[in-house]
């Protein structure tokens, strides 16, 4: 009688080993699911250092050809992109560390064209010291290649802007076209108007990531 007892116990023994493993193994993977759905999705910070963003403006008028194009330098202070997942791009530049190239200009002319961009003229960068854009939508356009939507805060306002984005040898490139005229700023003019800035200027930029 205790064989048969003890043999009747061994075989209950068997369905409620193979019930416990397969509870800890369900458990398990709901622990794994809910620790990847709270890790979200990875956000990788933009380098800095390895990383620019360049605006370029054009002259038009009568005599806009006695005059130089601009080439404006905009460091870009910190930033975060998601690759994976639902991809995203965020990035912010200090306005009053923008500075102007312009390597066919003298010091005297590159220190007046500085002086009034960042002035309440242009960038009023006392009141509007911080540039920011952030995506709303990445739509794919091929291997590598997307159009990037999202919203651009410039000199107090807010607006909607396009980015085309490549990707090549790890480096994110990419160009935008805006008015100033949109943002609330109105186009420098000098000499009567025989001089003046185009109301429209092309950003261009080259982002790395932290590896």
């Amino acid at each position: 009688m205790r064989g048969a007892a003890a043999s009747e116990l061994r075989s209950a023994e068997k369905p409620m080993n193979k019930i416990s493993k397969a509870t800890f193994a369900g458990l398990a993977i709901l622990g794994c699911v809910a620790w990847a759905a709270a890790a979200g999705p990875e956000r990788r910070a933009i380098d800095g250092a390895h990383s620019s963003l360049k605006v370029r403006v054009s002259k038009s008028g009568f005599f806009s050809a006695f005059a130089h194009n601009h080439e404006i330098e905009a460091p870009i202070e910190s930033g975060e992109v998601t690759e994976a997942g639902k991809p995203s791009v965020e990035l912010r530049v200090d306005a009053r560390k923008m500075s102007v190239l312009d390597p066919e200009a003298s010091a005297d002319t590159r220190a007046q064209v500085q002086k009034t961009m960042l002035g309440p003229q242009v960038l009023d960068t006392e009141h509007f010291p911080e540039i920011h854009f952030q995506s709303t939508e990445v739509k794919p356009k091929g291997a590598d290649h997307w159009l990037v939507h999202g919203t651009l805060d410039l000199h107090g306002q807010s607006h909607p802007v396009a980015i085309d984005v490549a990707l090549k040898d790890g480096v994110y490139r990419g160009t935008a076209t805006l008015k100033q005229t949109g943002f609330g700023i109105t186009p420098v003019s000098v000499a009567g108007g025989t001089v003046k800035v185009k109301d429209e200027v092309k950003v261009e930029f080259e982002i790395a990531l932290v590896k």
